[in-house]
Order: structure tokens, then sequence, then C-alpha cells
């Protein structure tokens, strides 16, 4: 069985997370996709703007009469104030490493599943800096949402030093745009070209704050919580 892990701040969920999801199971035959909020994602420097409890409860909206989207509680506060602790330090959040929670889903699985780990390109430009790139590029096939003006080379580059090609490789990669599978020793990249969306959460947040239409960003059930709850500066409603 294919199984796909989307991780993210979901800081909230919109469209594009959903039109990822979608051309990901139909490209790489998911059964299921497991939707990760996390608490503390450590290359980002502030905290997320909602709390992990209606972060959660927005993908649980989003994704709901989705058979195959699956809200996951692998990484709540509580599991990260654990998990803290068991290493010796405080009850407070640790940083959420993508490694730590593959191998943690990883423990789920029947040895026969084979595993995806869904992110966008802009994400994965980062993938060196990330905690052992090089072995969680090995615990899983990579489904990457490309977008216009990236090339293969764009991705290869990305890889951390000891996957990355050396340059005669990838030089016939800079006139191909970034679609189609990318498969290096130890490395296997599943590239969208088709799920490109004009939104990010920073969009949908300052959308909320100046009160401008939300349906092309959000789900209405997503639109309606955040309105009710009054997240990201909206006014709340009773």
């Amino acid at each position: 069985m294919n199984i796909g892990l989307f991780g993210g701040t979901f800081d909230p969920i919109h469209r594009g997370h959903i039109a990822l999801a979608s051309a990901a199971v139909e490209r790489c035959n998911l059964s299921r996709v497991h939707f990760v909020p996390v608490g503390t994602h450590p290359l980002k420097g502030s905290q997320p703007a909602a709390s992990y409890s209606d972060r959660y409860a927005m993908v649980a909206l989003a994704t709901q009469g989705e058979k195959a989207f699956v809200p996951s509680l692998l990484e709540t506060p509580e599991a990260d104030a654990a998990k803290s602790a068991r290493k010796g330090g405080s009850s407070e959040r640790s940083p959420n490493f993508t490694i730590d929670t593959v191998r943690k889903f990883k423990q789920t699985l029947k040895k026969a599943d084979r595993l995806f780990f869904l992110v966008g390109i802009d994400a994965f430009q980062d993938i060196a800096k990330w905690k052992e790139p090089e072995a969680l590029l090995r615990e899983c096939d990579f489904i990457v949402a490309s977008r216009p003006g990236f090339s293969l080379a764009d991705v290869a580059n990305s890889l951390p030093g000891k996957l990355r090609p050396s340059a005669a490789v990838t030089k016939p990669f800079h006139r191909q745009p970034a679609k189609g599978d990318l498969v290096l020793s130890g490395v296997t990249i599943h590239l969208l070209d088709n799920v490109n969306q004009a939104v990010s959460a920073t969009a949908v947040r300052q959308a909320v704050a100046a009160k401008k239409p939300l349906g092309k960003l959000l789900d209405p059930k997503v639109e309606e919580y955040i309105k009710k709850r009054g997240l990201y500066g909206g006014k709340v409603e009773f």
C-alpha cells in the first residue's frame, strides 16, 4: 500500500494543500494521505499564529468527506513535551524534525507499505538544512509540488552534498522543467508540475486581517471556523 505523509504547520490549511494532496494521490496511487500538523517548525523563527488545537480542527474540517485524507495527531503538543522530557530537557515543546516524524510514522506501517512525503518545492529547496537529510531521503520517496521557473537542476542541486549529483550530470537538467521523476542513487523524487496555486498561509492570514474574500483560498468550513474563532485578526462571530 502506498501511504502519503503531509507534515506542516497548516496555519491555516488552504486549497493549495488540498490540491497537492489530491494530485499526489492520483500520481502515485496513494491509498491514504495523513495530514500531520506540527507544533514547532525547526526552520521558522516564529511560532504558528493559531494554536495546535485550532490548526488540527481546521485540517479535520478541510479533509472531511475525502476518504483518502486522514487528519493525524502524530505531533500533538503532549507528544512534543514527552519527547523533550525523554531527552532530559524541559517539558516545553521541542522542534518537530521531519526525520523523527517519518521514523515514528513508519513504525505504524506494514513492511510492504511504501511511504511518500509531500512537500512544496520552496520548502524542498532547504532540504539540505533539515536534520539528517541524507537519511531522510532514503527513508521515503518525496513528492514535490513544483511551479513554473524551476528546472530539474534546481531540484538536484537542492540535495545535500553526499547525494547531490556532479555538475556534469546535472548540466542537461538545466534545460528540463521540474516535472516527472528524478531517480538518483538512494533518492526518488516525484515532481508534480500541475498543482501550482496562487495561495499561501501567509496570504490567507493577511486576507483574514484585511477582511477580504476567502472563497478562492479556503474550504468554506475552514473559513467559517476562522471567523467564529476570531483567528488571524478576524472578528469573532457569535
